[in-house]
């Protein structure tokens, strides 16, 4: 891959994905994988004004390592320098950017119990940090090609080339042309005015159906809206969280889900593949699943806490999605949630509230943002996939047809 295109896609991650500020922390997430392109985006970092960028590198075979060899209370501990950490992150609110290049089945094996268990113990001590930095702080979550993951979408190619063509796949669905900040400024227009539409609805909910028995209801919060593209701090500060995205979200309003989904595309959870996979929700909660392959996983995702069997998310993203036409299953939930419809079991996001900044977190569970350790998502969406909502004045209008915008 030419060096000029991998400096465009560092940049745009920089100045549009995390929207980097003079004088602000940088912090970068990623794997092993592509150390040069790593280096580029610390370099743009610095160009776009980061008084300091830090990157923490982890390794998925380390990691099956620690799982082997370290018991459970070891696992669970959150250790005080993390804390300290964490601390010092919300005290100064540095940008956090994730470069996803993991193995999808990098992971299998690992002890599945003793993962859920110390995840659990952990993701209550990280949650009151988390809460801290909630609205506050940009990130992006974007991606790059490790070598097993490029065998596992083109198993056919060397790895050479399928590390080549990975990177062609996610340079042309994170709109990397000549202008790639240009175009997410026309792209970030059209996802707001898709928002605005569906949000001058005042929607009370949505009735999914399609042919594979998907047949489903889910409420909306009232004072919830529909979000998509570019996002603001509460300071003020414009980033996009997602590069690629493609999708139109609000949180649903937990304990409101009836009828049953089903899966449209496989799901990599915890380095492992769930496919073929449903859910069925009484009073917004799921009380029964399967899947063909990682059923044990599956269920094991669900109780992860009180909280993971309740929806956090509802996405609207067409059928005819660009990343959809490329024909590509990313096996990677960024890619693959935005090639077509998707929810999301676990944590909803408190800035689908409207005046989040101006709300506590107490305050923001009360309207029914469903809160978890997990956000965990999963496709649903059909070629055709029908969506129809419900007004609060009790009017039907069509969402969706076909697997696409009814508007």
């Amino acid at each position: 891959m030419k060096k000029t295109v991998l400096h465009n896609y560092a940049r745009l991650i920089a100045r549009v994905g995390a929207g980097v500020q003079k004088g602000q922390d940088v912090v970068i997430f990623a794997e092993l994988d592509q150390p040069e392109f790593v280096t580029m985006l610390v370099e743009e970092c610095y160009r776009a004004g980061a008084r300091k960028v830090r990157t923490e590198f982890s390794h998925q075979p380390l990691q099956k390592l620690h799982y082997r060899h370290c018991n459970l209370k070891t696992l669970s501990q959150v250790e005080e320098w993390e804390k300290a950490k964490m601390q010092h992150q919300v005290d100064t609110l540095p940008c956090r950017i994730l470069l996803l290049s993991e193995d999808p089945d990098g992971l299998k094996g690992v002890n599945g119990e003793k993962y859920a268990k110390s995840q659990q113990a952990r993701g209550k001590i990280v949650k009151f940090y988390r809460d801290q930095r909630d609205g506050k702080e940009q990130w992006c979550i974007a991606a790059v090609p490790g070598k097993a993951w490029a065998k596992k979408v083109f198993p056919q190619l060397p790895v050479s080339r399928a590390v080549e063509a990975l990177w062609q796949a996610i340079l042309t669905a994170s709109r990397v042309t000549d202008d790639p900040e240009g175009a997410w400024q026309e792209h970030n227009k059209n996802l707001k005015e898709r928002c605005k539409h569906l949000n001058d609805l005042h929607l009370q909910s949505l009735h999914y159906t399609a042919s594979n028995g998907t047949d489903f209801t889910v409420g909306m919060i009232p004072e919830a809206v529909f979000c998509g593209g570019q996002e603001v701090t509460a300071s003020g500060k414009v980033f996009n969280p997602n590069i690629p995205s493609e999708e139109c979200f609000i949180s649903p309003k937990r304990g409101e889900a009836e009828g049953v989904v089903y899966s449209s595309k496989p799901l990599s959870w915890q380095g492992q593949i769930i496919d073929e996979f449903f859910f069925r929700f009484e009073g917004g909660k799921v009380v029964d699943c399967g899947a063909k392959v990682g059923e044990d996983l599956l269920r094991k995702m669900v109780n992860m806490d009180e909280g993971a069997s309740y929806l956090g998310e509802c996405a609207l993203v067409p059928w005819e999605s660009p990343i959809n036409q490329t024909g590509i299953l990313f096996y990677n939930t960024l890619f693959d949630e935005n090639a077509c419809c998707h929810l999301a079991l676990g944590r909803g996001f408190a800035d689908t509230i409207e005046n989040c900044h101006e709300k506590t977190q107490e305050e923001i569970r009360a309207l029914g943002v469903n809160e978890s350790i997990i956000h965990e998502d999963f496709m649903i969406g059909t070629r055709d996939l029908s969506i129809t909502g419900l007004t609060k004045d009790g009017k039907e209008v069509p969402i969706f047809r076909d697997g696409t915008w009814a508007f």
